[in-house]
């Protein structure tokens, strides 16, 4: 079996096209003015990084990279993007100090990871693959032995499914409750978060509305004539 992990010929060839573009597209979110063309390179980069995913054997990874990420998350800037009604940022220094600074770190985070990568400390080795792809069940069976003792014995089954099967079969079977609980958790949160943004307001925020709904307006005509738009 081909070890995924391995990039050689055409699997080197598409990582290092689909890696190039990923960190093009990750620079131009950044450095586009307009926040709608900031938001579709992001939305590239996401795919991007789906596909590398799928190449290197993490099929499971890459489709929740596309569902959530590339959907959800995605929407969620768009969604952000409208309601603000920028249509591009004011036209500042390029080069700052703020800048600069983060030009700084960055090089200095590449470097690191370069060091990492370059010792091969970064991960355990990988001798077996297909254990990516494999959903092991673990069947416990009562023997009485010759004493007539009960015992209990354990028999171990893997089959090589895939990667999403397995991780699926891991998650939802083996992991069920801890993944039901922190469910619970998330739906706690929202509920309390609903709670709170749809309190009822007393008669002085309620006076103030009017006011900083003006307040509001006046905020984007002031944005739109330093914008241009």
């Amino acid at each position: 079996m081909t070890d995924p992990l391995m990039l050689t010929g055409v699997s080197l060839a598409l990582f290092v096209i689909v890696g190039a573009i990923a960190v093009a597209s990750s620079i131009l979110v950044v450095s586009m003015r307009n926040p709608v063309h900031s938001a579709l390179f992001l939305l590239l980069t996401f795919l991007c990084v789906a596909i590398l995913f799928v190449s290197m054997g993490a099929e499971f990874v890459g489709a929740v990279q596309v569902l959530v990420y590339a959907g959800g998350i995605m929407v969620l800037f768009l969604f952000v993007v409208m309601l603000i009604n920028v249509k591009a940022l004011p036209k500042e220094k390029v080069f700052t100090a703020t800048s600069m600074m983060g030009v700084l770190m960055g090089v200095l985070l590449f470097i690191i990871l370069a060091i990492i990568l370059a010792s091969g400390t970064w991960a355990p080795a990988v001798n077996a693959p297909e254990n990516l792809r494999t959903a092991v069940v673990v069947k416990t069976t009562p023997v009485v032995d010759a004493g007539g003792a009960t015992i209990q014995t354990e028999t171990v089954t893997r089959d090589v499914v895939g990667n999403a099967e397995a991780v699926g079969m891991a998650l939802y079977r083996d992991y069920l409750v801890p993944f039901e609980v922190a469910s619970l958790f998330l739906l706690v949160a929202m509920v309390g978060a609903i709670v709170i943004g749809k309190r009822e307001l007393d008669a002085s925020e309620e006076e103030a509305i009017p006011e900083f709904i003006a307040k509001k307006v006046s905020d984007e005509d002031r944005l739109k004539e330093v914008t241009g738009a």
